[in-house]
């Protein structure tokens, strides 16, 4: 079967369609734990089937522990003519993620103790959090802090921090056999639109997409917070990520930069030779990344004690575009063509996953007779029967039960599909077997 996209108006739907739920989440203020992830994942839930788990607060996960949950009602700093100057319900990115409650007056000395800025760039507000450390902090552009001249502030952040539960989505596609493919994407950051919405709304409109297909893998998504919810989720299911084949953390999806692919641990991975095959042929800039221990949830899924061939699929990677944690990574920042572009790349990726084997050839002492098999005739009409005629003799000869369908596309030059194409008229023709591995 094939996967591949139908039309461009279709690509051209759903990219819209991704960039409206981005806009729908964006007001959202998300964390790695609490309220603003349930919100997160229940709107997800209109649009594929999750299921969502909860992991209580305090649960040992490897070498780490569940936090405690974190919720946000309100947040602001008031002058002394009560005026609010930072407002917490206009842009949750004022208040240091994960902030302990507070409400009292400070000094404007120690008040900027608390303060996070962006001198280099003054407009913008900049995304901090501070999970693993009880203090609080707002965040504000550099140009207001330096307006700020009354000697005490009323600050406020009605927050909690107190047990309860990390939480994440996941959504299982059964395929015609029980190896996984793995496709991850993280949901703890409030509003920034390209890390991650465009990450969160790309996967789940992919997932919407597989499940009215017939697939050869079976497919899992999962919606996670970073680091920690990969981690709670691989000590939540090690006994079964064996059956992970091939996996993609998707993130930084939808912003006008060129597609960047970090490659697994293995470096050799079938996801890693797949990507690099689309991006190679895309006509477009692109820029391969080794694999390294710094990153997004790929870098747990490729920990030693799993070592999985999941690769990350990106545009800009994180901290490569100056937008990166701050409000101007905003609504303007990702458009509906880049998330066209990510989505038809990772599908004609998904494409070649769900295509790839291997044969064998059943003739192969020299090269058979195809003129007296009627293979010519099979292919007759073509505007491109030499090229398909060649193709024939690379899968002919490359077919030893070693070399897949992708190792033979990237030798010959052929484009992939043609490849397989071939190789199925081939099978009829009794000429190939597909191996059984």
């Amino acid at each position: 079967m094939s996967i591949k996209i139908g039309t461009e108006i279709h690509v051209s739907d759903i990219s819209q369609k991704m960039y409206d739920l981005i806009s729908e989440l964006y007001p959202i203020c998300r964390s790695i734990t609490g309220d603003g992830v349930r919100k997160t994942l229940y709107y997800l839930k209109q649009q594929i089937p999750l299921s969502i788990h909860e992991v209580k607060s305090g649960t040992q996960v490897f070498d780490w522990t569940v936090p405690k949950e974190w919720n946000i009602k309100d947040a602001y700093i008031k002058n002394l003519q009560g005026e609010k100057i930072i407002d917490f319900k206009k842009l949750n990115l004022h208040v240091l993620n994960y902030s302990i409650p507070i409400h009292q007056k400070i000094k404007l000395e120690e008040l900027k103790q608390h303060i996070i800025t962006l001198p280099d760039q003054p407009e913008w507000v900049p995304y901090r959090t501070s999970y693993y450390k009880e203090t609080w902090g707002f965040c504000m552009s550099h140009h207001q802090m330096m307006e700020m001249q009354d000697p005490e502030y009323e600050v406020c952040i009605d927050s909690s921090l107190e047990d309860g539960s990390l939480t994440y989505g996941e959504y299982f596609i059964q395929g015609n056999t029980e190896d996984e493919v793995l496709i991850s994407c993280h949901i703890c950051h409030p509003s920034l639109a390209n890390d991650n919405l465009a990450g969160i709304a790309l996967t789940s409109f992919l997932a919407q997409y597989l499940s009215q297909l017939e697939l050869r893998y079976s497919y899992r998504f999962v919606f996670i917070p970073g680091t920690i919810g990969s981690i709670t989720w691989l000590s939540q299911n090690q006994e079964n990520v064996n059956k992970i084949k091939h996996g993609l953390v998707i993130t930084c999806i939808g912003d006008p930069g060129k597609s960047h692919y970090k490659k697994s641990r293995r470096g050799n991975a079938d996801i890693d030779k797949a990507v690099i095959y689309v991006l190679q042929r895309s006509s477009q800039e692109y820029e391969i990344q080794e694999f390294s221990p710094y990153g997004y949830d790929e870098r747990q899924y490729c920990s030693p004690g799993f070592n999985l061939p999941v690769g990350c699929l990106m545009r800009s990677p994180h901290g490569t575009y100056p937008e990166y944690h701050t409000s101007a990574d905003n609504l303007d920042l990702v458009k509906p063509q880049y998330l066209a572009d990510s989505f038809t790349k990772l599908m004609a990726v998904l494409n070649i996953i769900e295509n790839n084997s291997k044969y064998v050839n059943q003739n192969p002492k020299c090269e058979p007779q195809l003129g007296k098999r009627g293979l010519y005739g099979a292919i007759g009409g073509q505007t491109d029967t030499k090229k398909r005629e060649l193709a024939m003799l690379w899968v002919l000869n490359m077919s030893d039960g070693e070399n897949s369908l992708l190792d033979i596309a990237e030798k010959s030059g052929f484009e992939f599909d043609l490849i397989k194409e071939t190789a199925d008229t081939l099978v009829q023709f009794d000429l190939l077997k597909k191996t059984l591995h």
